[in-house]
């Protein structure tokens, strides 16, 4: 083999390394990018959820539902955002960012359940039916301790 065709070898062969770099690079800043709207979306949840779950107990049922469905959606929108990296970027997550994103998924999974919860609690109290609704909301509860928990976790 000639010198000429060992360095096109060669080139070809760097030139694919640093495409793999730059291709594993950007993804990693793609999540990395990605995480910290993750996480203003959970907080602006969590402030939503706690300002309904205040406007219930303040009997403005129709505040506290605007407030319920924005949290709604951004607990929505961070899962849909944690679903995109482990779908897209499977093959460059370590088992720590994995560990992470799952537990991260499940906190996200049982807030949108309380959420919902707390949405049939404030239909309920809106109509009278404050029994069914102190149950929904109770379900509610018990719910975000659940989340709390691995929120926790998390934060560890």
């Amino acid at each position: 083999m000639s010198s000429y065709s060992k360095l096109i070898i060669f080139i070809v062969v760097l030139v694919l390394i640093s495409a793999a770099i730059v291709l594993i690079d950007s993804s990693v800043d793609s999540i990395n990018k990605t995480m910290p709207e993750i996480s203003d979306a959970i907080v602006e949840g969590d402030s939503d959820h706690n300002e309904a779950v205040q406007l219930v107990n303040d009997k403005s049922f129709d505040e506290s539902m605007n407030k319920a469905i924005s949290a709604g959606n951004n607990y929505n929108d961070s899962l849909k955002k944690l679903r995109d990296i482990q779908n897209e970027y499977s093959a460059d997550i370590n088992e720590v960012q994995d560990d992470y994103i799952n537990t991260v998924i499940e906190e996200l999974e049982l807030k949108i359940k309380a959420v919902d919860k707390l949405k049939e609690s404030i239909d309920c109290f809106k109509v009278y039916s404050n029994y069914t609704g102190t149950n929904y909301a109770s379900e509610a509860n018990d719910l975000i301790y659940d989340a709390v928990n691995y929120q926790n976790e998390r934060d560890t």
